[in-house]
C-alpha cells in the first residue's frame, strides 16, 4: 500500500469513463484458465522496499514475537519464496481452522481487528514492507491474538503456488495500491491473472472481498472477477454488481484518506463455486 492521498490526480477525473476505457484497452483474459496456461507474473505491484527498511524496523523480530512471523525459504529477492514452497497453515497455526489472507495488511488495522473479531479462524497477514510487517507483529504481541501469522513477501508469488489449492476460506484485499497513472496500470495487484490465482487457492464456498477508493481500479477488479468461470458475485442485482460494506473490515487509514479526498468506497464480494 502506498498513501494514496499524495498522488496529485484523485481519479476522480477519470470516472465518468471508466467502464469505457476498460473496454477500449481491449478485452480482458480469462480468469477461469488452467493454471498452468499463466504464466508467472513479471511486473511487481509495489515500489522499491530498500528505502524502506531503516532504523527499529531494519532489525531482526525479538524471539519472543517469532511465533507471530513465518519465516520461508527465500528466492533471489529480498520479497520474493523459493520455487516449490508451499504455506502449511495448520504448521504454522498449530491447529486446523479456516484461513483467511489478507494480502496488503499494511499496519495490520484490518487484519488485527478480524482476528480479534474471530479468533475460531486462523489469519495471515501478508505485506511487502517490514515497517507495516513489524507494526502487524508487535501489536499481535501485544493483544496475545494467537490467531494471526505475517508473512512478508511478493503476494503475486503467493497466490501464484504457495497458497495450496482449497485452503482459503476467504481472501481479502483492502485499498490495494491503485496506480493511478496510465502507464502504471500493468502494476495493479487485482488483475486477471490474480484472480485465477486466487480462485484456484480458495476453497469451494470461499470468498474473495476487495474494497477500493479509486473508480477506474474498481471498475477494473468487477471485469475481471466477473470474468472469472469459478467465481460469482455474491451481489449480482446490487447496484451494478457492487457489495455492501463489508462489516468485518474497520474504518482504516486508507479508507479515511479516500473519503476525505471526496472518493467513493467501492465493495467487491465474489464466491468460489
Amino acid at each position: 500500500m502506498t498513501a494514496q492521498d499524495s498522488v496529485q490526480n484523485d481519479g476522480r477525473s477519470e470516472a465518468p469513463d471508466a467502464v469505457a476505457a476498460l473496454e477500449a484497452a481491449g478485452p480482458v483474459a480469462s480468469a477461469g484458465s488452467d493454471r498452468d496456461a499463466w504464466p508467472r507474473r513479471q511486473v511487481v505491484s509495489f515500489g522499491r522496499r530498500d528505502g524502506r527498511r531503516q532504523g527499529q524496523y531494519a532489525r531482526a523480530y525479538p524471539p519472543e514475537l517469532a511465533r507471530f512471523v513465518i519465516e520461508p525459504p527465500r528466492g533471489e529477492r529480498s520479497a520474493s519464496l523459493a520455487d516449490g514452497w508451499v504455506f502449511d497453515a495448520s504448521a504454522a497455526f498449530e491447529r486446523d481452522a479456516p484461513l483467511i489472507v489478507e494480502i496488503g495488511s499494511g499496519t495490520g488495522e484490518a487484519v488485527l481487528h478480524h482476528a480479534a473479531e474471530n479468533p475460531h479462524l486462523n489469519h495471515l497477514a501478508v505485506e511487502v514492507y517490514r515497517p507495516g510487517a513489524s507494526r502487524t507483529v508487535a501489536q499481535a504481541g501485544v493483544r496475545g491474538l494467537q490467531n494471526v501469522r505475517v508473512l512478508e513477501a511478493d503476494a503475486a508469488e503467493l497466490v501464484g503456488g504457495a497458497l495450496a489449492p482449497g485452503s482459503v476460506a476467504a481472501l481479502h484485499v483492502f485499498f490495494p495500491d491503485p496506480w493511478p497513472k496510465t502507464r502504471h496500470h500493468k502494476r495493479r495487484l487485482v488483475d486477471a491473472w490474480f484472480v485465477a490465482q486466487v480462485a484456484r487457492a480458495l476453497e469451494p464456498g470461499g470468498v474473495l472481498r476487495l474494497a477500493t477508493d479509486w473508480e477506474h481500479y474498481a471498475h477494473q477488479m468487477l471485469q475481471v472477477a466477473a470474468g472469472c468461470g469459478h467465481l460469482r458475485n455474491a451481489y449480482p442485482a446490487r447496484d451494478g454488481g457492487w457489495a455492501s460494506r463489508y462489516s468485518g473490515r474497520p474504518l482504516t487509514t486508507f479508507e479515511r484518506k479516500g473519503l476525505a479526498a471526496g472518493r467513493t468506497i467501492h465493495d467487491l464480494e465474489f464466491v468460489r463455486a
